[in-house]
């Protein structure tokens, strides 16, 4: 049976009591914490100085007053100069002579909880030794036997700070190994390096930030830990560091594509010499995705605010002119005059595409991934491009790395990829050539994709602004928001897209979105499915009966609390607006808030900015309606539950 606190607390006091020293620990506060027996007989003190709690400069006043410490000219200094003393918690040892004759050494030594311990210890046997030594032996200088004493009482307080040292080098250790064991938990790389930035210290991380990198690399200068392009980006941070200027520097690494944020801070105590620095690198490529994409949705939300009163004013224009230009068409006018109505009403048909354009570019649009057989992806795909290539056009499409299903909207990347390979198609004047289009995983961070052709390449400008809606190199035959729709879809995945051209002519548009594996799932479950709409319940309940799962019904949010409380309910998937008092928002709240294990997804056609879907949005995953299989399906896989995936699709 397990000891109780007050029983561990009786045989610590027993062993206490059977040690011949005297021994009292007193806290940061300068209270008593715990005491033997000894230390009360050894200074004969009252009971209530020896009881947990007394108060360390109570006990030095009964010792002061009493004589303990000889004769003293100002008892209240003797207390505080004693007070102030131990406050300083300094390892000390001494040995004085008592009052009433006798002699004792006093050891001190501070604790790393706080306080300190010190153990009283009686040596007047020690001391009487010594003297009638130095009475009987006469063959002994006096000055011989002043060393004796002196050795001995050194012995002593060297045994004394042996002891101290011995504690201290055991705490570090213990410190250093929970300090190591820390650092090497945290998903970061910690390190130090000296000023010739060779590594002194690292955690041994380094490896799961940077893939490739060697995981033990004290000793190693960082251009052999990290590569010399990776060392290029940092050794500017560095030199600032050694120079005392503490920075932090965001870089993506070449060769996994990662991103990674680095601080730098020198390794300077005060104002003394600046021996080194201390680097912190941490794996920011999930947040640099999410980041991008905020920063994109942003953007197109400001643009939706800017460009929608102007296309609904210019809609109306547009309709205007081309009514009346058909009016002046019908009219017997000159050849002459006929013709700039046709180039008129031409121009006017242009700007109403245009506004189309705009809109889909500026509109909020959703991604809706789903997981995605890259083969069968690619095989459309050249099916889709094929049809709009002269003749003379080779294409050709290579899938690496890319065997098992990925998730992403296949739509908005086969119409990016579209686009690439009209522009390239345009790019090559005599239609002679080959558009070469790649995917391929890159490490597990990655899906690049390469369009590269054989044409003229990007001019300085494009390569610039070529990302710019409304830029165009085609004159008045390129809208110029073809790359720009290509930019918009990446972005708002979260990815990047890159323009340049090749060593051996043409140009190559690299773009990368984050590569999201589907996740495998357990065994089906039963999903609680709350919806009014008796033709929308039944076809949802047959999605999820093809996707494995058992499903119960209910209509409104208080039929569906009740059944909430049924055993085995995976999953609850609501829509948003039921019947009567209570939103499946407020369901949905208040079975979070009982914490009954099952998953909360909400469901509903209400627009974005719905004040509703918002204060959904803001704690349950929301599928907008209309949805299919896929979506329903991918949605249940990024929850990361026990569901079932769907057959990959294209």
């Amino acid at each position: 049976m397990p000891l109780t606190d007050e029983a561990r607390t009786s045989l610590m006091r027993a062993g206490l009591n059977l040690i011949q020293q005297a021994l009292s620990i007193f806290d940061n506060d300068l209270r008593l914490v715990v005491c033997n027996r000894r230390y009360q007989e050894m200074f004969d003190l009252p009971h209530a100085l020896v009881t947990p709690g007394a108060s360390f400069e109570d006990t030095i006043r009964y010792l002061v007053e009493r004589g303990e410490y000889g004769p003293q000219d100002n008892p209240a200094t003797a207390v505080q100069q004693r007070v102030e003393a131990a406050r300083a918690f300094v390892p000390h040892y001494m040995e004085r002579e008592r009052a009433n004759g006798r002699w004792v050494s006093v050891e001190g030594s501070p604790l790393p909880q706080g306080g300190w311990v010190t153990v009283y210890t009686d040596i007047t046997e020690i001391k009487l030794q010594e003297r009638l030594l130095r009475l009987r032996s006469e063959d002994l200088s006096d000055q011989v036997l002043i060393h004796a004493e002196r050795l001995g009482a050194a012995n002593r307080e060297l045994a004394a700070t042996i002891a101290a040292l011995e504690e201290a080098k055991r705490e570090l250790t213990e410190i250093e190994a929970r300090t190591r064991l820390t650092t090497e938990m945290m998903p970061a790389h910690i390190a130090h390096v000296n000023r010739d930035l060779r590594y002194t210290f690292s955690n041994r991380r380094l490896a799961s930030v940077l893939p490739g990198r060697p995981s033990n690399i004290l000793g190693l200068t960082g251009r052999e830990a990290l590569g010399e392009t990776s060392f290029a980006r940092i050794l500017p941070s560095l030199r600032q560091a050694l120079l005392g200027d503490a920075s932090v520097l965001e870089f993506t690494d070449s060769e996994s594509g990662r991103r990674i944020r680095a601080a730098f801070t020198p390794d300077q105590l005060g104002d003394g010499p600046i021996n080194g620095v201390y680097i912190l690198s941490m794996d920011v490529t999930e947040e640099t995705q999410a980041r991008a994409a905020l920063t994109q949705t942003r953007k197109r939300e400001l643009a939706t605010q800017l460009t929608s009163g102007l296309t609904h004013d210019f809609a109306n224009l547009l309709t205007i002119i081309l009514g009346l230009q058909s009016r002046l068409g019908r009219l017997p006018l000159p050849e002459e005059a006929h013709e700039l109505v046709a180039a008129t009403l031409a121009a006017s048909r242009r700007g109403g595409v245009l506004l189309d354009r705009i809109a889909s570019i500026s509109g909020r649009r959703e991604l809706r991934p789903v997981p995605t057989d890259m083969a069968a992806f690619c095989a459309e795909l050249r099916t889709l491009a094929r049809a709009t290539l002269p003749d003379q056009t080779q294409l050709t499409i290579r899938c690496e790395r890319l065997d098992a299903p990925i998730l992403l909207d296949p739509g908005s990347l086969q119409d990016a990829l579209v686009n690439l390979i009209l522009n390239a198609r345009d790019a090559m004047e005599n239609d002679a050539g080959t558009i070469h289009v790649s995917l391929r995983a890159l490490r597990d961070t990655w899906l690049e994709v390469t369009v590269a052709d054989q044409g003229r390449g990007f001019t300085p400008e494009a390569l610039t602004r070529g990302l710019d809606p409304f830029f165009t190199t085609k004159g008045g035959g390129g809208s110029g928001l073809g790359l720009a729709m290509v930019y918009d879809h990446v972005n708002l995945s979260g990815g990047s897209v890159r323009l340049a051209n090749r060593a051996d002519g043409g140009a190559i548009v690299t773009l990368r979105l984050p590569l999201r594996p589907v996740v495998q799932s357990a065994a089906p479950g039963m999903v609680l499915l709350v919806e009014d709409i008796d033709a929308i319940r039944e076809s949802v309940r047959e999605m999820l009966r093809d996707l494995g799962h058992s499903v119960i019904e209910a209509s409104t949010a208080e039929e569906a609390e009740a059944l909430a409380a049924l055993p085995g309910v995976d999953l609850i998937l609501s829509d948003i607006t039921l019947p009567g008092g209570m939103t499946g928002v407020a369901l949905a709240e208040r079975l979070a808030d009982r914490q009954t294990g099952a998953r909360i997804v909400l469901m509903t056609s209400l627009p974005a900015a719905d004040p509703l879907r918002k204060r959904a949005s803001a704690r349950f995953p929301v599928l907008a309606k209309p949805f299919d299989p896929p979506d329903l399906a991918s949605l249940l896989a990024s929850l990361g539950a026990a569901f079932p995936q769907p057959e990959a699709t294209s």
